[in-house]
């Protein structure tokens, strides 16, 4: 009985229990750096484009899948906002086409080879993380585009009453994607599917075009993400987005999302984003090279894979 109510326990707030042990042992080692508004802010502003792109990882994972092309998703959209951008488009119309349109038929492109090959997700994905990214250097000639539109880089990447507006949209996003999964018809049955997709099918569920919502999903968030991130950087990058599907998929594991389906929330994923970023600033204040952060990030997919088997060996 008590192992159940630790299991339990673990499963909602172990995350978060993570993520204060952490924060609190880097405030120990280096109080004078880690505690300082400026750096917090900083560890907030740097982990909203891992929550935007981790939510929408959230998605394919819960259906017991993956979405390894969201990296190059995130060059493509944010390269064709650019060009529509220099091109004389103005903000709102390039953010809505290049971001939210293009990433939602990247998506669409995704699940719709999905359940019409019936291969498994990672080799469709990993297929459209190439495809997609050709296509990022061809339409861009492999080069970066600058001159973007003041109005764009301080709208999207500027501080409204000093909150990076980047933590706005990651956090709204977030919110808006809770309520999805907790209160929608929508959300009950994709955790449904992720639960057991047979099960659900019997049950009347169009499995099929469930699965294509999710990666519509997913690839919306990663055009979002794309966006923000040449916002920030005030200029689109050919290989922008380059490792972002690794930090995506561990934010959404790390944050309790079952690599086996049907089990994750999405306030786990933000609590997984924020963990990434804590020790990635804490390892840059500490000197730590910057590889070292590949090995801790490994570690602790492993970690949380392993920990997710573990529990559910026990319940059964």
């Amino acid at each position: 009985m008590k192992s159940n109510q630790f299991n339990s326990l673990w499963q909602k707030y172990g995350t978060f229990g993570i993520l204060v042990l952490i924060i609190f042992i880097l405030g120990i080692i280096s109080p004078q750096y880690f505690f300082t508004g400026s750096n917090l802010t900083q560890v907030i502003l740097q982990s909203s484009i891992n929550i935007i792109v981790g939510v929408g990882e959230f998605f394919p994972i819960l259906i017991a899948g993956i979405d390894l092309s969201v990296g190059s998703i995130m060059a493509l959209t944010g390269m064709i906002t650019a060009k529509l951008l220099v091109a004389g488009v103005p903000v709102v119309l390039s953010v809505l086409i290049g971001g939210l349109v293009v990433g939602a038929l990247l998506g669409f492109i995704n699940g719709y080879l999905v359940v019409k090959t019936n291969l498994h997700p990672f080799i469709i994905t990993l297929g459209t993380l190439s495809i997609f990214r050709g296509l990022t250097l061809i339409i861009s000639d492999a080069r970066p585009v600058y001159g973007l539109p003041i109005e764009f880089t301080q709208g999207i990447a500027g501080y409204i009453w000093f909150i990076p507006i980047p933590v706005i949209i990651a956090l709204s996003l977030a919110i808006v994607l809770i309520f999805v999964t907790n209160k929608t018809k929508l959300g009950r049955n994709i955790y449904a599917i992720g639960g057991n997709t047979q099960a659900a099918w019997f049950s009347g569920i169009n499995v099929k075009l469930y699965t294509i919502v999710v990666f519509m999903i997913s690839g919306v968030c990663a055009g979002i993400a794309g966006v923000v991130l040449t916002a920030r950087l005030g200029a689109a990058e050919p290989l922008a987005g380059t490792g972002f599907e690794l930090f995506a998929i561990a934010a959404a594991i790390i944050g309790g999302t079952s690599f086996f389906g049907g089990k994750g929330r999405i306030i786990g994923v933000v609590m997984g984003a924020l963990i990434i970023g804590v020790i990635n600033n804490g390892l840059n204040i500490l000197n730590v090279p910057t590889y070292y952060q590949q090995i801790v990030m490994g570690s602790l997919i492993i970690g949380a894979v392993a920990l997710d088997r573990f529990f559910a060996n026990k319940k059964s």
